[in-house]
């Protein structure tokens, strides 16, 4: 009898161990969802995380994030894949998959098919797209009003060419930098109607070599302000500026730069003395912008299907806290164009189409 007994305990024993890992099993099942910890990643274009501008600002604002919530650079904590052409970003959006990130962001709007191919792929995965709309549920996409912030800059530049030859140095030609472009030329016109700005796209954002030509070009033909939306390809518009800087220390030559304070990109020293070729910059807080969708998705938040939009009211986009080249006289009508904006009093243009809508309404 005792036997029996001890062998349906046993069988019993067996069963409860069997069905206890089981349910162990089950919950680790469908991309672990009981997982105590978060991870997040991101893809960036081929601008790379040292690119001084934008891929750079958005690394910054998930590593913050990783350091923030005790998290380890690596798998299970933060990381980032770098693209080398367009034909990575599938490619990198799936080993982030595989590795099982929580939330992945791609940065840029090169990305948006990439993102929303994988996305369709992955229904239960959280992706993010920085620059652009992606419509699908599991997508939460960040924009912003590049323009407005774009248009500040603008009135600097107006206000602060000495030549009224001002120049603008484009990526790539695509909606997106056409609004840094529109915006910017929005503001130069509105407190400085007599002044020109010059129009050059580099078709690329990874090549300093084409914006420091660009740049040599323009400063030669009298234009002593750029404004550039390329990348790193912008880097070679400081690197001109400065070499110019060198030659003669006391020509004003300047450059704006973006999406972060690029104060330190034009710092130059000639014969024993700093000089700073950096007019300002407009600021786009990629940076922020990552860190809070990182913050939402980890709090049970994840914004999909939703688009996020930054501006000035949001404090999203905006001129540089470094503003040491700039008069105080200029920073107040600065202050007084930006009010105009938020309070609706002008409409920023978005495209050439309603560039010249703008420009035909100044006097």
């Amino acid at each position: 009898m005792k036997k029996r007994i001890g062998l349906v305990l046993s069988v019993l024993f067996a069963a409860g161990t069997l069905l206890s890992a089981c349910g162990q099993a089950g919950n680790n099942a469908g991309g672990g969802n009981q997982k105590d910890t978060f991870s997040v990643a991101m893809v960036t274009d081929v601008g790379g995380i040292d690119d001084k501008s934008f891929n750079q600002s958005a690394w910054e604002g998930l590593q913050k994030f990783g350091k923030d919530n005790g998290l380890e650079k690596g798998r299970g904590g933060y990381d980032y894949l770098q693209s080398s052409s367009d034909a990575d970003y599938a490619t990198n959006l799936n080993k982030l998959v595989r590795s099982d990130f929580d939330l992945i962001f791609g940065i840029g709007y090169l990305m948006g098919d990439a993102v929303k191919e994988v996305a369709k792929q992955n229904p239960k995965k959280h992706f993010a797209i920085v620059d652009t709309v992606v419509d699908e549920p599991n997508v939460a996409s960040i924009t912003f009003k590049e323009h407005e912030g774009s248009f500040l800059v603008g009135v600097v530049a107006g206000l602060m060419t000495k030549t009224n030859k001002i120049g603008f140095v484009g990526g790539m030609e695509i909606p997106l930098i056409e609004k840094f472009e529109s915006g910017f030329r929005a503001g130069v016109k509105a407190v400085n109607p007599k002044a020109t700005v010059e129009v050059q796209y580099a078709g690329a954002f990874d090549q300093a070599d084409k914006g420091k030509a660009i740049a040599s070009s323009m400063y030669a033909s009298g234009i002593d302000i750029i404004y550039h939306a390329a990348g790193a390809t912008g880097n070679g518009v400081f690197s001109e500026a400065k070499d110019l800087k060198k030659k003669d220390p006391n020509r004003e030559i300047w450059v704006i730069g973006v999406d972060k304070d690029q104060a330190p990109e034009g710092e130059v020293k000639v014969g024993g003395k700093t000089y700073n070729v950096t007019l300002t910059s407009m600021v786009k807080r990629v940076d922020v912008a990552v860190y809070d969708t990182a913050k939402r998705a980890k709090e049970g938040d994840f914004p999909g299907g939703k688009t996020i939009e930054y501006g000035l009211p949001e404090n999203g986009v905006g001129i540089a806290p470094t503003q040491d080249n700039i008069p105080e006289n200029v920073l107040k009508t600065v202050d007084e164009w930006k009010q105009k904006i938020i309070n609706g009093e002008i409409k920023v243009p978005t495209n050439r189409k309603e560039y010249e809508q703008f420009a035909a309404t100044i006097k």
